[in-house]
């Protein structure tokens, strides 16, 4: 933006700009006043008044015309990357005297994309005006913003006014979650596979002796779960919630946040961890999440929005992660010889760790070196 670009801007903001109109009528008002002076001839001494007059109305109008108009936003619902974020405003006319030719400017943030306009013809007194619009939110993270522009060069189309009404908005944007139907590096973290398999056979299979407790039953519910004396007693179907079978420790996610990352490969990283996670949580594992930045955390909605909100570099408030086999997800080779044994690792790098042996990647424990011209999801359920 240009410094003549800001001055207009910040004068419209304050007071008004004039429209091309604006300046034609101004420039002809001048010149008929100065050939009155000149001529001494009345009918250009009117012709001059009015044009005058014409553009003190139409510079008072404009700002009167958005004095008291009220915006408010709706709450913004979470969404996944690529989905459409849905945004709401309501614009209220509380004064007696009907608005008109308004243009309504939701000011995005770069992130999100270009400032959405739209234009409302009338609003009438007492009323209020719902705006509706969606947009594809093409990246993870959270989005702040806060100003709504309203615009209006009413009533006769000579000057421009804006004012700024601030209405905080704050969009969450998750990662997207990969629907992995099977993932080895998972199955074998810190345990053998035929343990999993076993644990996840008998959390699943169980109709007696794990009953946590009792709930009504829902669409999709195995019939095996369903409790029939309660069911009878109560009148509607009752199913068992089963305490979940968990074998050894904690599943623990751990992504190294603390490092420099290049973005795509950090993106990439975050997807991976937060389809982890989830895969994880559906075969009835104990798993948490863990950044530089967070330490050890649980429950899907808080791993969701650690997840949206982190970012490569940060600063390592949570020390290292613990002392226990792990899943790793990082770009520095050199940090995969510093995992507990029984850890599994995605490495982001081409280059080759070495031990102090000089050994190579495979010294590191079993993982998986991840690359970009192939799908993740792919790789994810490829065997490490």
């Amino acid at each position: 933006m240009t410094i003549g670009q800001r001055f207009a801007n910040a004068l419209e903001s304050r007071w008004v700009t004039p429209s091309y109109a604006g300046w034609l009528l101004g420039s002809l008002a001048i010149f008929f006043f100065v050939a009155a002076t000149n001529t001494l001839a009345g009918w250009l001494y009117v012709i001059s008044g009015i044009s005058f007059a014409l553009l003190i109305v139409a510079a008072i109008g404009p700002a009167r015309s958005l004095s008291r108009i009220e915006v408010t936003r709706q709450p913004l619902h979470p969404i996944s990357a690529g989905d459409r974020l849905v945004v709401e405003l309501a614009i209220a006319n509380p004064t007696s005297g009907a608005k008109s030719l308004l243009q309504i400017q939701d000011l995005l943030p770069t992130a999100l994309g270009k400032p959405v306009t739209s234009v409302l013809e009338t609003l009438p007194a007492d009323d209020v005006h719902i705006w509706n619009y969606s947009l594809v939110a093409e990246r993870r993270g959270v989005f702040r913003w806060q100003t709504v522009q309203l615009r209006t060069a009413a009533p006769l189309g000579l000057f421009w006014c804006h004012r700024d009404r601030l209405v905080p908005a704050t969009a969450i944007v998750y990662p997207i979650v990969l629907p992995l139907t099977h993932c080895p590096l998972i199955d074998t973290t810190g345990r053998a596979p035929t343990q999993f398999q076993s644990a996840g056979y008998q959390a699943e299979a169980a109709t007696a002796g794990l009953t946590r407790s009792l709930r009504p039953y829902r669409w999709g519910d195995p019939t095996r779960l369903v409790h029939w004396r309660s069911s009878a007693r109560y009148g509607e179907l009752r199913v068992r919630e089963l305490e979940v079978f968990i074998e050894g420790q904690h599943l623990l996610i751990c992504l190294d946040s603390a490092s420099p990352w290049p973005s795509d490969d950090f993106e990439q990283a975050v997807i991976a961890a937060a389809s982890l996670y989830f895969y994880a949580r559906r075969h009835n594992q104990n798993v948490q999440l863990w950044t530089a930045g967070t330490g050890p955390i649980q429950n899907h909605q808080n791993v969701l929005e650690v997840l949206a909100r982190v970012s490569s570099n940060e600063i390592p408030l949570a020390g290292k992660p613990p002392e226990q086999p792990l899943i790793w997800l990082s770009q520095n080779p050199a940090s995969l010889n510093l995992l507990s044994s029984g850890s599994r690792w995605l490495l982001w790098s081409t280059q080759q760790p070495l031990s102090p042996q000089g050994s190579s990647l495979n010294s590191c424990g079993a993982g998986l070196v991840i690359q970009p011209d192939q799908p993740l999801q792919l790789q994810l359920q490829s065997s490490t």
